[in-house]
């Protein structure tokens, strides 16, 4: 019995070799109005799908292949004599290979690029997989006409794996059309009625946090992101944490790249963070931060890294991540040269940040990714003195640190520096007294920042023991009235932000 093949494909890319490979093999084509042309210009024999259904294509190429002469031939199931029967009576015949992929709606989403024709005929092929083979992937061409070739027909295992690549396709695909009537509805603001998640795996990973898990990086099925423009120069397979930590450098640098930033990160918090007028400087100053904690975290540096930079980091701790934007000519060979295992990576910008999603045992928990929402202009100060200009640079980038710091969180800052961090702490107290003990003298005449409100004035207290001339926090808590008193009794300013940043 001839076989025959249902070829019809928005993107042409290897349609010709795989439909003269399938003509060489004795096989019968259909295919749609386009695929058609293309195959006809090729000298490629097929029989156009029009002349089966007895329909032209129709309502502007909406109506197509919806026709019983078309799913019939492709939902029948071989096994059982009425189906065979109704072939019969209709004057149909099976088909065995649909090759489709559909119009290109995640990169170009508009409503005349919802397939509908096309995601039809691949779940139709995918449910009888029993005896139909899909392809949705141009990549799984040549594979598919090596098996054929070799044994005449696809074997079980690979029809199923089609079938599964296929209904991943279609999930996806419908994933990206609800979550595009999401951003165009305006009467929808805020968080939306349901979510739908269609990944793929992009990338093997090392291990999981631990050597005994099982990493991988998945992303948005058809939606290649920033980590996929991620160049690694150098070091050994990333790790399921190098991606975590170097996600949270990466996101903090950029969201203080006014000018040269650096950032070390240790377990997702940073260790030491600051601007300065050259990157070289802004580096020594991040590292000095917390020496000690340095020591295999991860660096990000907000421009290319030029020989200076290099050099004070070949000088410094071993870091196992390094994220810049370039490298100038010769630095990724010194730094490869003086530092093997380091993992050095070339990054574009983050892109937008998508919704932050956790699980919470079965469920899920959502909410919109972390932001600033507040601005200078919208704080107030509430003690008799006011900061003086370069305290209020100290105090905004205390903030901006603060943000991303685990909670509870403290972070001290003194002339575009981060001189002490403390991090996810019981008692924000604690947090204070980490972050006083790791600066140890150096936040004096700078500024404090709190993730949240203090509940007891001992936090300004520590504050204050540590040196700072101005505490920033969001303000709002019981005892509000006592923090203020307690900041004017010692002489300090006191910012609300108005805005908690809690992170867990």
């Amino acid at each position: 019995m001839t076989r025959r093949a249902l070829l019809s494909v928005y993107d042409k890319t290897g349609i010709e070799d795989l439909a003269s490979g399938l003509v060489a093999l004795g096989w019968e084509l259909l295919a749609s109005t386009s695929t058609g042309r293309a195959l006809a210009e090729a000298g490629i024999p097929h029989r156009p799908l029009a002349e089966l259904t007895g329909f032209a294509d129709m309502l502007d190429h909406r109506v197509v292949t919806l026709h019983p002469a078309v799913h019939g031939g492709i939902l029948a199931d071989r096994s059982k004599a009425s189906h065979l029967a109704d072939l019969e009576r209709h004057g149909l015949a099976p088909i065995d290979l649909v090759v489709v992929n559909l119009y290109p709606f995640l990169t170009d989403p508009s409503v005349d690029l919802i397939d509908i024709g096309g995601p039809t005929m691949v779940r139709a092929a995918a449910k009888n997989h029993a005896h139909v083979g899909v392809v949705v992937d141009p990549s799984e061409y040549p594979v598919v006409l090596e098996e054929l070739r070799a044994s005449g027909e696809l074997g079980p295992a690979t029809r199923l794996r089609l079938a599964r690549a296929a209904f991943a396709a279609t999930a996806a695909y419908d994933a990206a059309i609800v979550g595009w009537l999401d951003r165009t509805d305006p009467d929808r603001p805020g968080l939306p009625p349901t979510v739908h998640l269609a990944m793929e795996r992009a990338q093997e990973l090392r291990y999981g946090e631990n050597p005994h898990q099982q990493g991988a990086r998945y992303r948005p099925m058809g939606a290649p992101g920033f980590w996929d423009r991620v160049v690694q120069h150098s070091g050994m397979e990333l790790s399921y944490l190098n991606l975590f930590d170097a996600e949270a450098a990466w996101a903090l640098v950029h969201d203080l790249a006014d000018g040269p930033v650096a950032a070390v990160i240790k377990h997702a918090n940073p260790c030491g963070v600051a601007v300065a007028p050259t990157l070289a400087e802004a580096y020594q100053r991040a590292y000095e931060c917390d020496e000690q904690s340095a020591f295999g975290g991860i660096v990000a540096l907000s421009r290319r890294v030029d020989t200076a930079t290099a050099e004070r980091m070949v000088a410094a701790a071993q870091a196992d991540v390094v994220i810049a934007p370039g490298y100038d000519d010769g630095v990724v060979e010194a730094l490869r040269r003086r530092r093997r295992n380091t993992r050095i990576l070339e990054a574009p910008p983050p892109g937008p940040a998508g919704l932050e999603i956790r699980q919470l045992g079965p469920d899920f928990l959502v909410q919109q990714p972390h932001h600033f929402a507040r601005r200078r202009a919208d704080w107030q100060v509430v003690t008799r003195v006011a900061p003086t200009e370069a305290q209020w640079r100290d105090a905004e980038l205390a903030w901006r640190i603060c943000g991303w710091v685990k909670s509870n969180a403290i972070v001290l800052v003194r002339d575009g520096q981060a001189v002490g961090i403390g991090a996810g702490q019981q008692k924000r107290v604690d947090s204070g007294e980490i972050a006083a003990r790791k600066a140890a003298g150096r936040a004096k005449g700078g500024a404090c920042a709190s993730d949240a409100f203090y509940p007891f004035p001992d936090g300004v207290e520590a504050a204050v023991e540590a040196g700072a001339a101005v505490v920033i926090q969001p303000g709002g808590g019981m005892r509000d009235e006592d923090v203020i008193a307690t900041a004017d009794e010692h002489g300090i300013a006191m910012v609300l932000t108005g805005e908690r940043h809690f992170r867990h």
